[in-house]
């Protein structure tokens, strides 16, 4: 039975067994009920048919919703496991091709190129073990998201970030949330995630502000930091796949990313709606 027909009869079935009762008395009981007595019956004849029928009409609107939501959540944690493939074959894949040729450039280049050589790969592979722990963080998240809320999963990635690190960030989190789906805000953390990722490891900084809030087209996020900002356009320097990867990530789920240096502060802004 569709949700459509169990509304109708829910909100049918009160005045169909009202109906059916005053005809029945009428018809049938009127020489031996008197008018108080079938006005008393009325009600009470209602509630125990609605109390029967209605029970189980909501019973299956229970059950069909419990499944409406199941599917839900089965696709979307599919489609997060698509985007992790994605990332996969985009980052560690092309990583690990880009090291394979190194490797075979480091075995063929003379002993004077061959130091270079060392620490162009030696940067590839601590570069391919980031986009791995950045893989296994993502799918840890996902199996955590049914026994922690968004929140605590924001605030635990910042103690880890904090503990890497050598700021704490300040975060001013004023996001309402509760209009997201699941995929928007696993992107949104991810976003968060790998700015904060990126400043620790590259920015020098001292000071890094977080900070996200409702607008009136859908929200704003943006990352703060105070570290040495950018030499050129990093989406398009050699290596730097997170960045790039984030954009794509932004871009998929109709959103905006703006970079930008701001009073001596590099900005990274997401923008939703």
């Amino acid at each position: 039975m569709s949700s459509q027909m169990m509304k109708r009869l829910i909100l049918w079935t009160p005045a169909l067994t009202i109906g059916l009762w005053e005809y029945v008395r009428h018809a049938f009981l009127l020489p031996y009920l008197s008018m108080d007595m079938g006005n008393l019956l009325a009600p009470i004849i209602v509630f125990v048919i609605s109390m029967t029928l209605l029970a189980k009409l909501f019973k299956m609107m229970e059950d069909t919703e419990q499944k409406l939501h199941e599917e839900k959540r089965s696709k979307a944690l599919l489609e997060e496991r698509e985007r992790l493939a994605q990332e996969l074959h985009d980052g560690i894949s092309q990583s690990l091709f880009m090291l394979a040729v190194k490797v075979d450039r480091l075995q063929q280049a003379p002993s004077e190129e061959r130091d270079e050589q060392m620490t162009r790969l030696q940067g590839a592979v601590h570069h391919v073990h980031d986009n791995v722990r950045q893989a296994i963080a993502n799918l840890h998240m996902k199996q955590e998201e049914t026994d922690a809320t968004w929140s605590e999963l924001f605030m635990r990635m910042i103690e880890e970030i904090k503990a890497d690190a050598t700021w704490e960030p300040a975060v001013d989190w004023q996001l309402d949330d509760e209009e997201m789906t699941m995929k928007e805000k696993l992107t949104l953390f991810s976003c968060v995630r790998e700015a904060l990722t990126n400043i620790s490891k590259h920015a020098h900084a001292t000071e890094v502000q977080v900070c996200a809030a409702t607008t009136d087209k859908g929200f704003e996020c943006k990352i703060v930091d105070n570290g040495v900002g950018m030499l050129e356009d990093p989406f398009h320097v050699p290596g730097k796949y997170g960045l790039r990867m984030m954009r794509d990530r932004v871009h998929n789920m109709g959103w905006s990313l703006s970079l930008y240096r701001d009073n001596q502060h590099t900005v990274l802004a997401i923008k939703g709606g």
